[in-house]
């Protein structure tokens, strides 16, 4: 893990997104806040953490901690969407609230203007290497039509092909990984994806 977040920082990557599973909201467990605090002497690139958990607030202290500057967790995992973006902001940490492929696009419509960054996955969270998910483009549209200075991230089956179709749709950052990890030049990958983002 080490080597390939250093290989991404070195290729000039903006972002490093940590996937976060605890096994419940996804079948697959990952890892905790230690291993980004291990990582944050790699430099000064940002770092985003992605909640995929059922009790998302009770891990906010330890990756704010560890060094995420964003932390984004699913609106599906709670009832207090308002409150949660509210406690990380307390924190002095950027907040994202992500949204399932099967999650209408109203479900974060109360909090786009206090969210730092709305995330729509287009594939099922929880394995890489999926396809991507068509029918995510008109939530991403919905989205961008409500909340035109938004930050819309997506994740999920992002590569040369849907990248540019997602950025028709609205969105404006994109998370990339299995594309990225089956390229022999990452820094080669890494700039052919920047330039289809304008």
């Amino acid at each position: 893990m080490r080597g390939r977040v250093a290989d991404l920082v070195s290729a000039g990557a903006e972002v490093i997104h940590f996937d976060v599973m605890d096994g419940q909201f996804v079948p697959p467990i990952t890892f905790g806040h230690q291993l980004i605090q291990g990582l944050r002497d790699l430099g000064g690139t940002f770092f985003e953490a992605h909640l995929m958990t059922v009790t998302p607030e009770r891990h906010f202290q330890a990756f704010a901690e560890a060094g995420c500057q964003r932390i984004t967790f699913h609106a599906e995992a709670t009832a207090h969407t308002h409150r949660l973006v509210q406690t990380l902001h307390s924190m002095g940490v950027q907040a994202g609230v992500a949204l399932n492929p099967g999650t209408p696009a109203e479900m974060v419509e109360g909090v786009a203007d206090i969210a730092d960054l709305i995330l729509v996955m287009t594939v099922n969270p929880g394995w890489g290497g999926q396809e991507f998910i068509g029918s995510t483009l008109e939530k991403i549209r919905r989205i961008r039509a409500w909340a035109p200075s938004a930050d819309i991230e997506v994740d999920g089956g992002i590569d040369p092909e849907t990248l540019p179709t997602c950025r028709e749709a609205g969105a404006n950052v994109f998370v990339v990984g299995h594309y990225l990890t089956k390229q022999a030049d990452l820094g080669a990958g890494l700039r052919e994806l920047n330039a289809l983002c304008g």
